[in-house]
């Protein structure tokens, strides 16, 4: 993509912006944050678990000793601390907002759930306050040092998912599917999103891809076939993971205890993360 087109893009209108130029805008950290990385994870669509998959990305990146955070960007749908168990205000000193450690993993969480007085108060702003929003999380939050800050981002391709793609220093995103050919057709919307922002992709994975009888450990297709192999070849992806549709995944959520699922999960991921930032420093 050419520098006009970028531009063409781009809803931050900073005086003295020129294509020249363009790059500059990514929102600097504060004083109070060391983030080494950062990876968004992404769906064309809502239903597929984005959520559920960023969380466990964060939990398997702290099993494996990184220091880890979650910045929850899905600002209308906040379920990451419910996930965690995590409710009340965080803490703050004027200047910034601390982020709220995890019971398990001591993962550093920042969400707006966390801000409201009640989790069922919905949140009704129109896209340039939440775009705002998530701003601030980058801006406004202490988030010390962290190897991975992992961003959930909201479905689709508005304005968050624009706004950290032009805001964030991303290292690459994460996309997740699920194997009906509907999810499959939208992600791709994702997928060529994020091509056309220039941000590398990391890979994907197919959520929900099977669900393993209890009784003769067959892998049940519920949603049909696995597609994963057909829209890593299309799309020029690499499959991360295949997650099948697990019922103590689904309890450990609902009870706030996510970081008790002991499944280890993306066994390569930190590699393939690492390899990556080194291709585009």
């Amino acid at each position: 993509m050419s520098a006009d087109e970028k531009c063409s893009t781009c809803n931050q209108k900073t005086e003295g912006c020129s294509p020249d130029k363009c790059g500059l805008q990514t929102l600097p950290q504060n004083e109070y944050t060391d983030i080494k990385h950062v990876i968004a994870v992404m769906s064309g669509k809502g239903g597929v678990g984005k959520s559920s998959v960023s969380a466990l990305i964060a939990v398997n990146l702290a099993r494996k000793g990184y220091q880890v955070g979650i910045l929850d960007a899905d600002i209308t749908g906040p379920s990451i601390p419910k996930m965690f168990g995590l409710s009340g205000q965080p803490s703050h000193d004027g200047n910034v907002v601390y982020a709220v450690l995890t019971p398990e993993k001591n993962i550093k969480v920042m969400s707006l759930n966390l801000l409201l007085e009640r989790e069922d108060q919905p949140v009704i702003w129109r896209g340039p306050l939440i775009a705002g929003a998530v701003k601030q999380f980058w801006t406004d939050v202490a988030w010390g040092k962290v190897d991975f800050l992992v961003v959930d981002l909201p479905p689709g391709t508005g304005d968050v998912p624009l706004t950290v793609m032009q805001s964030l220093p991303l290292d690459g995103v994460i996309i997740v599917t699920s194997p009906q050919d509907l999810a499959n057709m939208v992600v791709k919307k994702a997928v060529n999103m994020v091509r056309h922002m220039n941000i590398p992709l990391v890979g994907f994975v197919e959520n929900m891809s099977y669900l393993r009888c209890p009784e003769c450990g067959k892998e049940i297709n519920i949603f049909g076939d696995s597609h994963a192999a057909a829209l890593a070849t299309t799309m020029g992806l690499r499959l991360l993971e295949k997650l099948p549709l697990d019922p103590e995944l689904a309890e450990l959520c609902d009870a706030g205890q996510v970081e008790k699922y002991d499944k280890e999960l993306f066994q390569n991921l930190d590699d393939i993360i690492e390899k990556r930032v080194t291709s585009v420093s």
